[in-house]
């Protein structure tokens, strides 16, 4: 990744890393997309390589990120989908001509023209997660400064943290540190 800039954080599911593109959202915002670039540098990097990226189709990611992010909470916590998030996600949806294609390795690739027709891609998944198309639950990080939706697929269903390598280290630090404390 080009110096100066935060890692991006990778999950699993297409939808809610997208929504990762910023952390720690209670405490001091981590901006991972500042610029065009490095929402195109995310595309690639997730399967969605575009061309070129304008600072309006970053205002367009960023309304779709917190539109997904925004239900995804909803859907968290059991309570209804924000009518706004829900119309924003289904324009981004219906506004990408982005089309999957198989390798001759049997694997599925997307062909993408534009940043519009990656966050269609996005938003097809999102809607996937939201609609409980998928195996598996949204849940909210514990961690009070982070609170990121991710998709809990253990097999439990009980994860807590978005990342253990961040958010569950800094947690489980966090309590060694203050259980030491109290030892006499």
């Amino acid at each position: 990744m080009p110096a100066g800039f935060p890692d991006f954080r990778l999950g699993s599911v297409l939808a809610t890393s997208f929504t990762a593109t910023l952390t720690e959202r209670r405490g001091d915002a981590v901006e991972r997309i500042p610029t065009p670039q490095r929402l195109a540098d995310w595309l690639a990097v997730s399967g969605l390589a575009v061309d070129s990226c304008t600072p309006a189709q970053l205002d367009l990611a960023r309304a779709l990120r917190e539109s997904i992010h925004a239900a995804a909470t909803a859907a968290a916590t059991q309570e209804k989908l924000p009518a706004s998030a829900v119309r924003i996600i289904n324009e981004r949806s219906s506004e990408g001509r982005a089309a999957a294609v198989l390798t001759p390795a049997g694997e599925r690739r997307w062909r993408i023209g534009s940043v519009e027709d990656a966050l269609g891609v996005i938003a097809a998944d999102a809607i996937g997660i939201l609609a409980g198309e998928r195996d598996g639950r949204l849940a909210l990080c514990a961690s009070p400064t982070c609170q990121a939706a991710f998709f809990d697929t253990s097999q439990s269903r009980t994860r807590r943290w978005c990342d253990m390598n961040t958010c569950g280290n800094r947690q489980k630090k966090a309590r060694f540190i203050a259980n030491q404390r109290k030892k006499p």
